[in-house]
């Protein structure tokens, strides 16, 4: 304990100890001088100055001792029940703002105690809880984004390095530089993710209601992978109900059918079929893409709205653990629903529902 803090703590108690003096003396005295009043009426007769002075002496003692009491079981009282709890209190947050966020406040014995005390650990320990948690996510993060952004970084600097070589020829030239636009384009896309990903985890996005045609929506969504299909082949099945208006925020679901879209046609092998299925009831419209590629097992399943997962290593080159997750984090702001049906060697359906009116989306706003 430093030495003002001691000091402080000294005069608190001479000024509880004095408090609690004045308090005793004053109540003392009134009671003795009623009592010796009441006295010489009963007895009829006079006290003379010497027992007058003999009592004044014994009520003095007896003053001190009743206030050295009262100061030292408030004393006790106040270290029990105010500055242990405190103490407990100080310590903990004083590791939380060093970084340590394991620690735990234990509650206090209610006996003697101010309940408020329990209620202000609780709400310690329940902010400690959440930055670790919050920690935990930031340092896997980091830990995700280095490792993502360590691979196309290498790729480059690898190809440029073997574009330096003399005497190069041209097919190699244009290979090198097309593997290097390949690996910029693709840390540009996580950054764009990155970015996208973070406003709207932080409501920094927010729906900006149109009245559109999903199927319509759709059906330009899709097109933007002819190229895709044509080449490896892939059969394109759809099911589209007309007529299915929808109030919602078109870009925000426009990013929703890309991921989907790219997802189903990076899986699916050559020779294969994605589905593109639209309904409605009165409340919902309900799409469905589904692909015949390679699938993924339950445990996969779990996690595939988790940032930087990637359940198929094999074509972790092809994306970066990001577009689930915007998915999830955009359906959730419009206040929809998905969810994914797979089996491993058949395909996965993914089904997505989302409000047709504006009511569910104004608290959203």
């Amino acid at each position: 304990m430093k030495k003002g803090d001691t000091t402080k703590k000294i005069l608190s108690t001479l000024s509880n100890f004095f408090i609690f003096f004045l308090l005793a003396a004053f109540v003392t005295t009134c009671c003795i001088m009623l009592f010796i009043s009441a006295l010489q009426d009963s007895v009829g007769r006079e006290f003379t100055q010497s027992e007058i002075t003999l009592a004044a002496k014994i009520t003095m003692v007896n003053v001190v001792l009743i206030s050295i009491a009262m100061a030292a079981i408030d004393y006790f009282r106040r270290k029990a029940t105010v500055e242990r709890p405190v103490k407990r209190i100080t310590e903990a947050t004083s590791k939380m703002i060093e970084g340590d966020f394991s620690v735990r406040v234990e509650p206090i014995t209610k006996f003697g105690t101010d309940d408020s005390f329990n209620e202000i650990i609780d709400c310690i320990n329940k902010m400690a809880q959440e930055l670790s948690g919050v920690e935990t996510l930031r340092a896997d993060f980091i830990a995700n984004v280095s490792h993502e952004m360590k691979t196309p970084l290498a790729v480059m600097q690898n190809y440029g390095t073997l574009l330096q070589t003399p005497d190069l020829p041209e097919e190699k030239r244009i290979e090198y530089a097309k593997t290097i636009t390949d690996a910029s384009r693709r840390l540009a896309d996580m950054m764009t993710n990155i970015l996208k990903l973070n406003r709207l985890e932080n409501q920094q996005i927010y729906p900006n209601l149109t009245t559109f045609d999903l199927g319509e929506q759709l059906c330009e969504s899709l097109l933007q992978y002819e190229s895709t299909w044509e080449r490896k082949n892939i059969e394109i099945e759809t099911d589209l109900a007309e007529g299915v208006i929808v109030s919602a925020d078109a870009e925000l679901l426009s990013l929703v059918w890309n991921n989907l879209f790219s997802n189903a046609f990076k899986f699916t092998e050559d020779g294969g079929k994605v589905t593109l299925t639209l309904a409605a009831d009165e409340a919902y419209a309900t799409v469905k893409i589904a692909d015949t590629g390679c699938g993924m097992s339950a445990e996969v399943g779990a996690h595939i709205f988790e940032k930087f997962y990637q359940g198929d290593t094999s074509r972790a080159t092809q994306g970066n653990g990001l577009g689930l997750p915007l998915v999830k984090r955009v359906v959730d702001i419009l206040q929809g629903e998905i969810g994914v049906e797979s089996a491993v060697g058949v395909g996965t359906t993914f089904t997505v529902r989302i409000r047709k009116g504006e009511n569910g989306l104004e608290e959203a706003r």
